[in-house]
């Protein structure tokens, strides 16, 4: 465990012989096996699911799962038997794929599956998990942990990298952190309470996770009367006020992200309004959206959220070009002040503004996802798992930014699986069930038992 940076992913890496070590070593059985390649490390039993899947979308599962070491050289022989061995695998495991399905046609999550059953095919003796639940239900969760003691069963050892704490004290036996690239403790968890925990991992004390809310509601802002997109939500009304925080709670499929969509001018509907300070909006693109104070971070930041290749300064005036151009020329003086003080605001850890954005931590990434945003001057803010993979500390800023937000007036839509954070931050909270819309709850209503209760049925 360590907040975004401080170097899990990269130690990984080393032990993957996808980076080089410039001292130490590694050993495995006693074996010193550092600075060996990838092709060795896989040979010698140690395989890694990675946060960001690496799957060739055009082939099948079976496919993705055998590249590389098919059993046969004749490709219809090839293709039957790791369409068997896959099945097989699938069976085992309790997994509802089929063998033939092609990667692009799967969800974030299911990839995720095939990720992990493809590490286990590779008969590995230690299997390396970097937040491997991230984009996972909890049903799917609860598959893996399944997984995971029988692996330990079968003597195959597990690093799990997470930074959600009830999953480390429900399936880790030691717990080791790293706090900005150094070795800080290793100890059973039964010896450290999350107290404790979250101290060792940000270097200060975090006494509430979640700050207090001191914004004062106002008038209402945003209306959604009878939204309905076919297939994937019906009759969705709600309101949203001034300086208010709206958490948007539901399982996975609930259609949390599809009603954000909408309202963001992403995706169609079929049918309802969408209503701004009593304006009907018909809004075609995210720049409609972005010209009505409406701004949308998605839950995948990694293919909407920001450009990797690009610099940081870039991908924060992004969103705002004309502001800081003049013609078809950029004014880099405009942009870099621009950029400089969203970075200080937002306490973004970069060495230089031209750093690429690709290079920075998840954390510091979606720092500057939300800068962006902020450069667009919006009143409303739809936020789709904002914390999504990142640590406690970087989320307590997040957290502490979202207060910030609604004390001066800023609404918020607010979208999470995890139930702490929507009751922590939220106002009030609307649940949704397989697109249908099940309770507006308060936050005197609001408890995690009466959320499943509506979530479920």
């Amino acid at each position: 465990m360590g907040e975004n940076g401080a170097g899990k992913s990269t130690l990984m890496n080393i032990l993957m012989g996808l980076h080089k070590a410039d001292s130490g070593s590694i050993r495995l059985s006693g074996e010193d096996i550092s600075n060996i390649s990838v092709q060795e490390c896989l040979k010698k039993g140690i395989s890694m699911i990675h946060q960001e899947t690496l799957m060739v979308p055009e082939l099948s599962t079976a496919q993705n799962i055998f590249l590389g070491k098919e059993p046969s050289k004749f490709t219809w022989l090839r293709e039957r038997e790791i369409n068997r061995r896959t099945q097989s695998l699938f069976d085992n495991l309790g997994i509802e794929l089929h063998p033939k399905t092609k990667m692009k046609d799967l969800s974030i999550a299911q990839m995720q599956m095939v990720e992990i059953v493809k590490a286990i095919s590779n008969q590995a003796k230690v299997i390396i998990m970097d937040e491997p639940t991230s984009a996972l239900s909890d049903k799917e969760v609860s598959t893996l942990f399944k997984i995971i003691e029988d692996l330990k069963l079968r003597k195959i050892a597990v690093i799990y990298i997470s930074h959600k704490m009830e999953e480390i004290y429900q399936i880790a036996d030691r717990v080791t952190i790293l706090r900005d690239g150094i070795y800080i403790i290793t100890k059973t968890t039964t010896q450290l309470d999350q107290k404790e925990l979250i101290s060792l991992m940000v270097g200060r004390e975090i006494d509430s996770i979640f700050p207090e809310s001191n914004s004062k509601v106002g008038a209402i802002m945003l209306n959604i009367e009878n939204l309905c997109s076919i297939g994937k939500f019906d009759n969705i009304s709600f309101d949203v006020k001034e300086g208010e925080v709206l958490g948007i709670a539901g399982l996975v499929g609930a259609g949390r992200t599809e009603v954000a969509r909408a309202i963001a001018g992403l995706d169609k509907f079929n049918s309802g309004k969408v209503i701004l300070y009593k304006e009907e909006l018909n809004l075609k693109s995210p720049r409609e959206a972005i010209a009505k104070k409406i701004a949308y971070v998605s839950e995948d930041r990694k293919s909407f959220g920001f450009i990797p290749d690009m610099s940081v300064a870039q991908n924060l005036t992004l969103a705002n070009l004309r502001v800081f151009s003049n013609g078809s020329f950029t004014n880099k003086n405009h942009e870099q002040k621009a950029a400089k003080e969203i970075m200080s605001d937002l306490k973004i850890n970069t060495n230089t503004l031209t750093q690429k954005a690709g290079n920075l931590s998840g954390g510091n990434q979606q720092k500057v996802v939300l800068g962006k945003t902020l450069l667009t001057n919006p009143k409303l803010i739809i936020l789709d798992e904002p914390t999504r993979g990142i640590d406690i500390g970087a989320k307590f800023e997040i957290y502490k930014l979202i207060r910030k937000l609604s004390k001066s007036g800023i609404s918020i839509i607010l979208i999470s699986s995890e139930l702490p954070e929507i009751l922590g931050l939220s106002d009030r909270i609307l649940v949704l069930s397989k697109g249908i819309q099940k309770a507006i709850l308060s936050r005197k209503e609001a408890t995690q038992e009466n959320i499943m209760h509506y979530a479920i049925h």
